[in-house]
């Protein structure tokens, strides 16, 4: 059965921001709940990767709830989170302190930034709810500076057939549970695979990051590749 949240095509960027509107206060408890507080690790571990200092420009794509945006903004940068859900905008914009990031409503896959305009690019679970993840990945190229850093996270597909098996089970069951008990909704959360089958993965991002001719492309995969960071730097 198809899920509710998931369309291809030109359909696919309004069902995403239905599934989002629907989950958005909700959507740090259940990330907690379901990660067991990992993912906070994780983004700390992009905010590193970025590498950004004080009077740096940084800019989250797919910024959600504000999470990433605000580690970055920790650091002393000035920094910029983006996203298409107005629902959860309104909750990044509730936990900003005054002046240290700014949050505006836009489209990853047509950045309202000119080229060469920022130190680090960053996006945490958001280059598979792209109707087109190559676009938003020559986005994320087009407005990073000379020496900018590229630092993807997201859902992985693990290289183990078996773990492979046991995770995405996880994911169809456990996952939408979780979403129902917590959210009331478990077709936003069994969504998560459903987008992840259309998804080429880790590998397959790398590789095109490579035809885009950035410098420094590494995997690093989390969870024995459950999870993974994208990194790669635009050449100078």
């Amino acid at each position: 059965m198809s899920n509710t949240f998931y369309a291809p095509g030109e359909q696919r960027a309004a069902k995403v921001n239905d599934l989002f509107g629907a989950i958005a206060r909700r959507y740090d408890l259940i990330n907690d709940l379901q990660s067991f507080g990992l993912h906070r690790l994780w983004k700390r571990r992009v905010v590193d990767l970025a590498a950004v200092r004080s009077g740096a420009r940084a800019l989250d794509l797919c910024c959600g709830t504000g999470d990433l945006a605000l580690a970055l903004a920790g650091r002393g940068t000035q920094v910029t989170g983006l996203d298409f859900s107005a629902p959860m905008l309104s909750v990044a914009i509730e936990r900003k302190r005054p002046d240290d990031t700014l949050f505006i409503q836009g489209d990853a896959m047509n950045v309202p930034f000119p080229d060469n305009s920022f130190d680090a690019v960053t996006m945490g679970y958001g280059l598979r709810n792209l109707s087109s993840w190559e676009t938003g990945l020559a986005e994320m190229q087009r407005v990073a500076k000379p020496g900018g850093r590229i630092v993807i996270l997201e859902f992985g597909k693990p290289a183990n057939a078996l773990w492979r098996a046991l995770y995405f089970t996880h994911l169809r069951c456990s996952v939408p549970l979780t979403g129902w008990l917590f959210c009331g909704n478990a077709q936003a959360y069994a969504y998560i695979l459903e987008s992840l089958k259309h998804y080429p993965g880790q590998l397959a991002v790398a590789d095109r990051m490579r035809e885009m001719k950035l410098a420094n492309v590494r995997v690093i995969n989390l969870l024995g590749g459950a999870m993974a960071i994208n990194y790669g730097e635009k050449p100078v």
